[in-house]
Order: structure tokens, then C-alpha cells, then sequence
């Protein structure tokens, strides 16, 4: 039997995540991180933006926004949802982000929230490789990272801290912030690692 595709489980149910994801606030998810994220206006990457959340957020910040998306279904609610952020919305996927690579553009921070536990181990490498080609010098890579039991249907890794701090160092990011979170959905036995890079300058 074949593994599920990364995105597998999202775009049939992209209606209700959009009310799970919309339940929590930008700031409630980023509360630990915000210090580390830089000052408005910067240039503003978020891979796997699911229904837009925190792309909304940040534009609203007077950030200049990019939110990338592979899930059709899910991109369009965000795009219902979030209409005149002035976030311009990617049809875009890790590991190689081919579309994002091709436009070359640089990044002062990137956003990985709920996304890296989708990518095979294998996957991750290339997946750094990816990101590292789009910050900016100086600019900040911040991610998350899911410990906890797997839903049905679904696709996730339960990867330590120290594999995704090992391929970033590997790439000239170095670690700024490591911390740690209960899951703020309530959702049994799931946790959260909250990572904070830096591109070397």
C-alpha cells in the first residue's frame, strides 16, 4: 500500500480546518516567536499557509506578503476569507518550491507553521536546501514541528529537534530560538517544538 500524499486529508476537508485554523489568533501561535520576527515593512514567506491566517496577519502588519499553498481547496477559502489583505497567494510545494525558486526572490522571514512534519525524512534535505535558497541575508526562518499521535489518513513525521537544527546548521542557518508548546487545539498527546533560524549575513 502506497503512503498518503503530503497534502492527503486537506482538500476534502478544507471547510472545517478553515474553521479550526481561524479559530486561534496569529498571535496566539507566534506569541513566543514575535520578538524574533522582523519589523514592518519585510519581505514575508508562508509555506503551507493553509486558509491564510497568519499571511493575513502579517499584511495587516504592513508586511509585503507571499503565501504559498499546494491544497487548491484550501487556497481558495483563504482567498475567500482573507479577500483585500493584499496577500498574493503560490501554488507552491516543498521539498523544491519550484515556482517560488524560479521567481528568485529573497525573503527577510519565512514561515513554516504545521508544514515540515508532512515532509519524508528523505524529503527534508532538499526541503532545507529549498528554504536556505530563499532568505534574504540576515533573514529568519521560523517553524514548527509535531510530536503526537498521526490522524487517520494523513501523512506526518515525528521528527526530533536536532535532524531539522543538523540540516539548517549544514546550510548556514543558525539557531536562534528553540522552545516548546502544548497544542493549542487540545488535540491528545500533541505537542509543539517552535524553531527560530537566521540566515548567516
Amino acid at each position: 500500500m502506497t503512503s498518503p500524499a503530503s497534502t492527503a486529508g486537506y482538500g476534502e476537508a478544507a471547510e472545517q480546518l478553515a474553521v479550526q485554523y481561524e479559530g486561534v489568533t496569529f498571535a496566539e501561535v507566534h506569541r513566543s516567536r514575535l520578538h524574533l520576527y522582523p519589523a514592518p515593512p519585510a519581505a514575508v514567506l508562508d509555506i503551507g499557509a493553509g486558509t491564510g491566517r497568519d499571511a493575513a496577519a502579517l499584511a495587516a502588519l504592513g508586511h509585503r506578503v507571499v503565501a504559498a499553498e499546494p491544497t487548491p481547496e484550501l487556497r481558495a477559502v483563504g482567498e475567500r476569507l482573507h479577500a483585500g489583505s493584499g496577500v498574493r497567494w503560490v501554488a507552491d510545494a516543498l521539498p523544491t518550491l519550484p515556482l517560488l525558486g524560479a521567481e528568485g526572490g529573497r525573503y527577510d522571514l519565512v514561515l513554516l507553521t504545521a508544514v515540515w512534519m508532512h515532509l519524508a525524512p528523505a524529503e527534508c534535505p532538499p526541503g532545507m536546501d529549498a528554504l536556505a535558497r530563499l532568505l534574504a541575508p540576515g533573514g529568519r526562518l521560523a517553524l514548527t514541528l509535531r510530536h503526537g499521535p498521526v490522524p487517520s489518513g494523513r501523512r506526518m513525521f515525528d521528527l526530533p529537534p536536532e535532524h531539522t537544527i543538523a540540516l539548517a546548521a549544514a546550510r548556514g542557518l543558525h539557531l536562534l530560538h528553540r522552545g516548546g508548546r502544548p497544542d493549542l487545539h487540545g488535540r491528545e498527546g500533541v505537542r509543539w517544538t517552535e524553531l527560530v533560524f537566521e540566515q548567516g549575513r
